[in-house]
């Protein structure tokens, strides 16, 4: 199974009867979400932001532009849940990996170790994908893979606690992060916003309580300036032009645990399916980030991962996962998924390619067929054209991989 699943326990593909063994049949209300999360982020190569310049008129391609990347502080895009979505999978994955290894016979310490091993090999793994365009190793920690390497060691001793205690585990990860950054200094009225990338009429900064969370003059910032520093690096570290932070590993973890509840809810339940349960979840988080939000207690940004990001991003990704339960396991529609499902099983490969892959194949089209075939609907479609030729041909090569059952693990 696709690594970033963390080896959930092995089950049935789509379609098959269940096999006569003990093994648990497989999820593929899971596998159709993880595939989904993964092709939202592979569609960048659509260039609906491009197709959209081309027709600045159109409503249509402005909202497609405007969910195919990241809102520039606080609120949400669809391209927004891409992060939550993984991380939560990786929760929801946990039960099922551990259970999976105790019927194995596998000890705690071994479990322990290998839980280590994945964790490091994860945060290596970013820092080389944030590297290959750079002249020397670029040893930052806001990439999606590691930040789930840094909080996978936790959520995975946590996995062994009782659910009150990772309750308790959440809860206090939340409420700490939160006054942390709530009692850090204010930057004063003085502040040099330019000397961190912000310019200072910035219109996405907060005022008042919320400025403890404004672009590069917070917490997690100043924390970066002096770890990112311990590094060897081209040119000393001053700030990330997107607002990404190391720290936002933590409430990240909390995006993990309200997936490993999830996880635990669905295995207890098998083989019937805590729909109800989900929905709750869904609707509390929502509610309880935007709460946080709109009484300007903590507000929801996902570049800084803060405490209501958490909850209202959670939320997302409990409702996420219902619809594709109601539809897959509920009312046993599946055909639908298979697409889904082929890149969701392997979804280490599909972030590889996603990230390595990209400019090979358009370069090759280029090369070999010219423009001509993608010019067929005009110039300002162009590139969407050939983002979808690149689309097919990433599926193309999972598919193959699906049907010789090679799925890229760690």
């Amino acid at each position: 199974m696709a690594s970033l699943t963390l080896e959930t326990a092995p089950q049935q593909p789509t379609g098959a009867e269940p096999a006569k063994s003990n093994a648990p049949r497989r999820n593929i209300a899971v596998d159709a979400y993880r595939g989904l999360v993964m092709l939202l982020m592979m569609g960048e190569v659509l260039r609906f932001g491009a197709v959209s310049r081309a027709y600045p008129d159109s409503r249509f391609w402005q909202i497609l532009a405007f969910n195919q990347s990241h809102v520039e502080w606080a609120g949400m895009s669809l391209h927004d849940t891409i992060q939550p979505g993984f991380t939560f999978l990786v929760g929801v994955a946990l039960p099922y990996s551990i259970a999976s290894r105790l019927r194995r016979g596998e000890s705690f310490p071994r479990m322990m170790l290998h839980t280590l091993w994945r964790a490091i090999l994860l945060i290596a793994l970013g820092i080389f994908l944030r590297s290959t365009h750079s002249v020397m190793t670029n040893f930052t920690f806001e990439d999606t893979l590691t930040q789930i390497g840094l909080g996978y060691p936790i959520a995975f001793l946590l996995a062994f606690a009782r659910p009150r205690w990772q309750w308790t585990a959440l809860g206090v990860i939340l409420v700490g992060y939160w006054a942390a950054w709530a009692l850090y200094p204010l930057p004063g009225a003085d502040f040099n916003y330019a000397a961190v990338g912000v310019p200072a009429d910035w219109y996405h900064n907060f005022t008042g309580f919320l400025a403890h969370w404004n672009k590069n003059s917070n917490l997690g910032q100043a924390f970066d300036v002096w770890f990112l520093n311990l590094f060897p690096r081209e040119h000393p570290f001053l700030y990330n032009s997107g607002g990404y932070l190391t720290l936002s590993f933590i409430p990240t973890l909390g995006t993990m645990l309200l997936g490993l509840a999830c996880g635990r809810w669905i295995k207890a339940a098998e083989p019937g399916v805590p729909l109800r349960r989900m929905l709750q979840a869904a609707g509390i988080l929502i509610a309880a980030g935007l709460l946080l939000h709109f009484s300007h207690i903590c507000p929801i940004v996902k570049r800084i991962w803060t405490p209501a990001w958490t909850l209202f991003s959670g939320g997302v990704c409990f409702l996420f996962l219902a619809a594709f339960t109601w539809l897959i396991e509920v009312k046993q529609i599946r055909r639908w998924a298979f697409p889904l499902t082929v890149v969701g099983m392997n979804s280490i490969a599909a972030y590889l390619m996603a990230h390595l892959w990209e400019k090979f194949i358009i370069s090759s089209f280029q090369i070999n067929l010219g423009l001509r075939p993608f010019l067929i609907f005009g110039a300002g479609l162009e590139p969407l054209m050939m983002g979808i030729a690149v689309m097919i041909t990433y599926w193309l090569i999972l598919y193959w991989m699906f049907q010789r059952k090679i799925f890229l693990r760690i």
